[in-house]
């Protein structure tokens, strides 16, 4: 959710910029079970736009309605919405409305963390009654700093519950090769949220005007990589349409430690790729061969390279999240775990 938020800070520091306000709408407790968990938030501008959701829709316009009063009064309130009676989601959510003005020195702050890719921790101060009282409000604690994202008062704050929530660095996915394929595997990543590197050949006349929603792009030779690109957050996946330099990448990328490799193509190719890649690398980690995974993506019955890429997008969630691929309608038990 961090990418979303990140947008949410974004265009809530242009809107105060102008001139208008914004109040920040975050969901701090459940009762029972609702579309979207704690922890998902949205903006409300003080021109009736919205920035995000904490539902699949059905939520927003009473969020509209009842941040009118914050607009007005200032003062953070908690609402409640009852599902049970208008959505059969069996839950009630607690959303905490709160204008979203934090001071000048948070945007620097925040943009650094963003880059630096650094996790850190949000605190929403509620309680579950409608009542208004002081110390409502959120913070930010970005490494050694706290910001208060609107409301600073901290009287009664003993009286509050608060429910805490740490937001590591967005996902990031960097995709190796410049082929059509790789353009669809790059808009879908774009939508879901994730940042997005390009690595293309050095002789490539690619550019990253090729590459709708790519953060960066880089016409290098496999032994050009920064591998300081590469962190726990990030997934890679090698779709270069040349064996020769599937493998001079792979190489180049052993010291690494991403959350998931994918290699397209047949899994008479990924076992011959493996083979000389140990081959080269005897020393290789085992960890670093338990995140290979080809062909990349799950069976999905995929042809076409849009849906090849919303294949192997699915299987890098699932291995990120720890989850097998089955149909939820299989599933026993709950969606989400409580954590």
């Amino acid at each position: 959710m961090t990418h979303e938020f990140k947008d949410i800070v974004h265009q809530g520091l242009s809107a105060k910029k102008q001139g208008i306000k914004s109040v920040l709408a975050s969901v701090v407790a459940l009762d029972g079970s609702s579309y979207r968990r704690p922890g998902v938030r949205m903006l409300i501008l003080e021109n009736n736009q919205m920035v995000g959701a904490v539902s699949g829709g059905c939520v927003e316009k009473e969020i509209l309605l009842q941040s009118q009063t914050v607009f007005k009064t200032g003062q953070s309130k908690i609402m409640t919405y009852d599902g049970r009676y208008r959505l059969g989601c069996e839950g009630v959510l607690y959303i905490l409305l709160e204008l979203f003005q934090p001071v000048e020195a948070f945007e620097t702050a925040f943009s650094k963390c963003i880059k630096e890719r650094h996790a850190f921790e949000i605190h929403s101060y509620f309680t579950k009654s409608e009542e208004s009282l002081d110390g409502l409000g959120s913070f930010v604690k970005l490494k050694e700093t706290t910001f208060s994202l609107g409301n600073p008062f901290e009287a009664q704050r003993e009286n509050l519950s608060v429910f805490k929530q740490t937001l590591s660095a967005c996902s990031k996915l960097v995709i190796v090769g410049a082929e059509h394929d790789a353009v669809q595997l790059c808009k879908y990543a774009t939508l879901t949220g994730w940042e997005v590197t390009i690595i293309a050949g050095a002789k490539d006349a690619k550019t990253i005007e090729n590459f709708p929603g790519a953060s960066e792009f880089h016409a290098i030779t496999p032994e050009a990589i920064d591998i300081s690109l590469i962190d726990n957050q990030t997934a890679i996946v090698l779709m270069t349409h040349s064996f020769a330099n599937d493998l001079r990448f792979l190489v180049a990328l052993k010291e690494t430690n991403p959350n998931y490799i994918g290699v397209l193509g047949p899994t008479k190719r990924r076992e011959d790729l493996l083979a000389q890649f140990i081959e080269y690398c005897p020393d290789v980690e085992d960890a670093f061969l338990e995140r290979i995974h080809g062909p990349a993506g799950i069976d999905i019955g995929s042809e076409t390279p849009q849906e090849i890429a919303i294949s192997i997008i699915a299987e890098i969630l699932a291995v990120t999240r720890n989850r097998d691929t089955i149909s939820l309608s299989k599933k026993s038990g709950k969606i989400h775990s409580n954590s």
